[in-house]
């Protein structure tokens, strides 16, 4: 089995005990075009209807970013864990090739939601499920992994700079709005 970062042995303990129920932002990626290799960054600044500042997306470089781009992708970090636990698959340093990793927060808190990462703001977008180019990139057997509902779109609602730890708030569901 590959071995497992620091955030990722940390939320693994956690798994294993009651969940918090704050969601923090645990790791940042940015690619400078379609297929590059994600790197990790400490910091990055979300612009507003574009992305994160020098992510493919951002920088109109994406592979989808034509037909289904989204300007931000994010994933939990328990869906990463159980996929490395699982299947053995090394996702730790961006091979699920999504933006911002957080941890704490259950996949359907997100939903037509808004959400508060540092300075910035975004607003959910969709569900960003793996594909079959995440295979290509980052092996077979990678997206099947993940699961279908593993990713999700954002949208830059309010720009600022987001910071590996900075708390992730969600705001509480609005009145009528459907889950």
């Amino acid at each position: 089995m590959p071995s497992l970062q620091p955030w990722m042995l940390t939320l693994r303990r956690r798994l294993r005990r009651e969940p918090s129920r704050e969601g923090r932002l645990l790791a940042i990626f940015v690619a400078d075009q379609a297929g590059a290799p994600m790197r990790s960054c400490d910091q990055a600044f979300a612009l507003v209807d574009a992305g994160l500042a020098d992510d493919r997306y951002a920088l109109g470089r994406g592979f989808w970013r034509l037909t289904d781009g989204c300007q931000v992708t994010l994933i939990c970090a328990e869906d990463l864990v159980r996929a490395q636990l699982r299947h053995g698959l090394a996702l730790d340093a961006g091979q699920h090739r999504r933006n911002l990793v957080v941890s704490g927060l259950a996949r359907t808190e997100l939903r037509n939601r808004e959400i508060r990462i540092g300075d910035a703001l975004f607003d959910w977008h969709r569900v960003r499920p793996p594909c079959g180019y995440l295979d290509r990139i980052s092996g077979p057997g990678t997206a099947k992994a993940l699961g279908r509902q593993s990713g999700h779109c954002l949208r830059v609602r309010a720009a600022g700079l987001i910071k590996v730890g900075d708390r992730v708030h969600v705001s509480p569901p609005a009145s009528g709005s459907q889950r």
